[in-house]
């Protein structure tokens, strides 16, 4: 059931651990891409309404496709750029943050003052310069960061013998307020 689905299962188990998501959770999922997180949020977050925002037209039919193949009702898809697009918004009690194009200072700015208390910001990040915006971003907004290098591999047949062959290593960044513990739990 991997297929089509742009974040691998292994590092969207890790973001949405860090997100402490709960039944009746409000989510952003912002750069949604392929809406993997937003579809496993939904079955999480049953009760709850997850928000996908992607700008991109061609990853919005496919968030679209994959809702529909995963049968989730309570994914609200919007076709837009953040940070303008989240102000009609619910306040989120979770942020998932896959793609910021660009722009990654004020969404956390934004979503910073938007996250009810008790609540969790998740960036995931493919290069060392997100790495430390994300980091920079929270702190500047009163923040604690934790960052994790998710590094998988997985097996592959090779005649009758197995290898391991190692996917793109993935920087998961998580934060709450400074007063909630900086370590999240």
């Amino acid at each position: 059931r991997e297929e089509g689905l742009i974040t691998k299962m292994e590092v969207r188990a890790v973001s949405l651990a860090r997100l402490c998501l709960a039944e009746n959770s409000i989510v952003w999922d912002i750069g949604a891409g392929s809406g993997a997180v937003s579809i496993e949020a939904s079955l999480i977050a049953g009760r709850g309404s997850i928000h996908a925002v992607e700008k991109n037209s061609e990853a919005v039919a496919v968030i679209g496709e994959n809702i529909r193949r995963f049968g989730r009702r309570n994914i609200r898809v919007i076709q837009a750029s953040a940070p303008e697009c989240l102000e009609g918004l619910p306040d989120p009690t979770a942020v998932f943050i896959g793609g910021s194009g660009g722009h990654i200072a004020e969404i956390l700015r934004l979503a910073c003052n938007r996250l009810k208390p008790g609540g969790r910001i998740v960036i995931n990040a493919a290069t060392l310069e997100t790495l430390q915006a994300a980091v920079e971003g929270l702190k500047a907004n009163g923040f604690a960061a934790e960052v994790t290098l998710v590094n998988v591999a997985r097996g592959q047949d090779i005649s009758r013998l197995t290898r391991l062959e190692a996917l793109s290593p993935v920087l998961v960044i998580g934060g709450g307020r400074e007063t909630e513990g900086a370590n999240g739990e």
